[in-house]
């Protein structure tokens, strides 16, 4: 997600769960192609796996930037048709490119020829007027016989007239039943679902008609939910139990990360929702806010915000 998923706030995930697989923010061909190519593609190696998502609609530069990301150590190219703000409108990539089908598979076919990793596509059910049994049905036949491995589907039209992006994200209703359908109708792809789901509760119940299932805003606001993944979802351990461990644990990565000139807010505004319920969860929240902002904070802001979470939790306790 664009202006969330950078490479901190995936360290940090991953020390919640290890099987479940990070996405990248949405990185342009021209930012790639064009870029500093190091500040934006470098990953932690503990990243693993972790997938690249692309935006753009010309075949040449997608398989250009798709070889650099798979030479930078990504596992995965995903192309995302589905991101419905006026400024991917304007650079004719995103959801907009539901209304070209035919143009998506030419460039699911160059990255294809491009790379060894897998290749998905990210969309919507379709777009605007469109009738989405259609439009769903021609883009993910189109983009499958092209050669895409997986197909990650938000179950809402985005409105690209009329809505704004913050309102596409609720107000088209969501509709679970046609990527069900599609599924059905295409069982040998894989499809993974996407869109409004906010609990692992709700995932188990859609992994009974597809193959994954995709959080979003529910895995980063509220961060915690991440603790059982590896767990409730695939029988294994997870790596850590608790988000205090989680914060322990993410320590050796803050202080490399502040040696080499990262501001620790940079790091820190990712952990605002990682308590949850939990005695001392405003007051964790509000000392980040105030401290870590700060020139010169460090590791020790962090760990005295953890630290007032300890304290409530002792007083609620004696209580």
């Amino acid at each position: 997600m664009m202006d969330w998923t950078d490479r901190c706030c995936r360290v940090f995930h991953r020390l919640m769960t290890r099987r479940a697989r990070l996405y990248t923010e949405m990185l342009t061909t021209g930012a790639i192609i064009h870029g500093d190519r190091a500040r934006l593609l470098a990953f932690d190696a503990s990243e693993h796996p972790v997938a690249l998502q692309l935006g753009g609609s010309s075949p040449v530069d997608l398989a250009l930037a798709a070889k650099i990301g798979e030479e930078f150590g990504y596992d995965e190219i995903n192309l995302n048709v589905g991101c419905p703000s006026d400024r991917v409108k304007e650079g004719r990539f995103g959801a907009c490119l539901m209304a070209e089908p035919a143009l998506v598979a030419d460039c699911v076919a160059a990255m294809k020829r491009a790379v060894r990793i897998p290749v998905t596509v990210k969309c919507r059910i379709g777009i605007d007027e469109q009738d989405p049994e259609q439009a769903l049905d021609a883009l993910a036949r189109g983009v499958v016989a092209a050669g895409a491995d997986a197909l990650i589907v938000h179950a809402r039209k985005a409105w690209l007239n009329g809505l704004s992006p913050k309102e596409n994200r609720d107000i088209p209703p969501l509709d679970y039943g046609r990527v069900y359908r599609l599924k059905t109708a295409m069982p040998d792809v894989p499809v993974i679902i996407n869109g409004g789901i906010g609990s692992l509760e709700q995932a188990r119940e859609h992994l009974a008609h597809v193959d994954g299932v995709m959080l979003g805003r529910a895995a980063y606001q509220e961060p915690w939910r991440l603790l059982t993944v590896d767990s409730e979802l695939f029988g294994e351990a997870a790596p850590h139990a608790t988000m205090k461990d989680v914060f322990e644990a993410m320590e050796p990565y803050i202080a490399r990360e502040l040696a080499q000139g990262t501001r620790l807010h940079a790091i820190t505004r990712h952990f605002v929702g990682a308590f949850h319920a939990v005695p001392g969860a405003r007051a964790f929240r509000r000392h980040l806010a105030e401290h870590g902002v700060k020139a010169g904070a460090d590791i020790n802001v962090l760990r005295d915000a953890v630290a007032l979470v300890r304290e409530r939790e002792a007083v609620s306790l004696a209580a």
